[in-house]
Parts: structure tokens; sequence; C-alpha cells
């Protein structure tokens, strides 16, 4: 069983390719702290270029990148963490199930400043930060998500990063089948409709997701 926390799920490059997040600005997140803990935490890796970045530093990431988004400052978002970490006590609060509730409040007074609404001027901020804390998904017997759900990939599809599934790569959160395996086999000529009945699929689903692969791809 992969511990959320301290084993390494992906390395480095998988963290920036599955969030579609630049490299270097990865690194950099790595390397910041906020009330003395890193904005995205690292672990040791077993051996050199092994997975180093935890299930729950890609969630820490998503969350960054969404502030990012947002046109928010690394000062402001490094404040909203100290005060969110500082409110509920653990150095990962970023991605603690109380930030989908008052956690949006604390990075609104403190992160946010005059910034009241999002860019196209109609949408409230806190509802678009609640929009981005979507994807994050929680058990109801947990304060830390147990899987993220990746925003690129189409609605009618949902596909997720889940430590339990997949060795931490992109899967399919319907039948938790990776979709590597999927596009492999598009890939090799197999039809969707061939594919489709190799994972109780629809074959729908399975060109949304290769053409979604394709798309990131390009």
């Amino acid at each position: 069983m992969v511990d959320r926390f301290s084993d390494g799920l992906l390395t480095p490059a998988e963290t920036s390719s599955c969030l579609e997040i630049p490299s270097s600005t990865l690194a950099s997140w790595l390397k910041a702290t906020a009330a003395g803990a890193p904005l995205v935490h690292q672990v040791e890796p077993v051996r050199r270029g092994q997975p180093s970045v935890p299930f729950i530093a890609v969630a820490e990431a998503h969350v960054l990148r969404s502030l990012r988004t947002l046109g928010l400052r690394m000062s402001e978002i490094r404040e909203a963490a100290a005060a969110v970490r500082d409110a509920f006590d653990t150095p990962y609060g970023l991605v603690s199930k109380r930030i989908a509730t008052d956690g949006v409040d604390i990075f609104v007074e403190h992160g946010f400043g005059d910034l009241r609404r999002a860019r196209d001027g109609q949408v409230p901020i806190d509802e678009v930060v609640s929009g981005y804390l979507r994807y994050l998904i929680w058990e109801a017997d947990d304060d830390f998500p147990t899987s993220l759900r990746l925003r690129q990939y189409p609605d009618s599809v949902p596909v997720v990063i889940d430590p339990r599934f997949g060795h931490g790569l992109p899967v399919i959160a319907a039948n938790r089948v990776p979709v590597k395996a999927v596009t492999d086999l598009w890939e090799a000529g197999e039809t969707v409709e061939e594919i489709a009945y190799e994972y109780d699929m629809t074959p729908e689903q399975v060109d949304s997701v290769c053409h979604a692969v394709v798309r990131l791809a390009a």
C-alpha cells in the first residue's frame, strides 16, 4: 500500500506532465516554503531517478497551479498557504478537506487582497477557487484527498491520479484502467469497439480519451 505522504509516487517530470506544469515551475515550488514547510512536499527517492513526489504533493501542486492560473503572485500564495496551515495546524493545509469549506474564506482574506472576482468579472473569487478544489477527491472519513481528477480530460470519461492504482499514473476513474493501456492499443491499430469491449467502456469513451491524449501531446 502506497503511503500518500511518505512514499514517492511520481518523478518531478511525471508530475509536471500529468498536471501540465512547466518543469522549472514545479522545481521552484518544491524548493519554496510557507509557514516553515515546503509549498509542495518532496521525499527522498529510493534510488536516483526514482519517484520523489508523493501523492499529497501532487495534490498540493494542483492547488498551487490553480491559484497561479487566477493570476496570484507567489507572495500572496505563500501568505495564504501559511494562514491555512496555521488555522488547520497541519503542513498539508492546502489539501485538507477543510480547505473546501472554511479554508476558501481564509484564502480570500489572506491571499487575494482586493481581488474579489474572477478574470471574467462575473464569478466571485471564492466560487472560482471552489471550482478548482472540486478536482480533489476525499473519502468520507479522511481529511486528506485520496485521488485527484485531471481537468484536461473530458467530463464524460473522468481520469484520475490515484496512488492505489496504476502506479500513480493517470487511470480512468470508472474502471481504474491506465490511460496508457487504452492509448497503446489504439496506437497499435485496435478499433475503439475492440478496446471498449476489452475494458468495459463505450466506444465513445475510448474515442474521447484517445483524442484527449492526442490534443495534450500536440
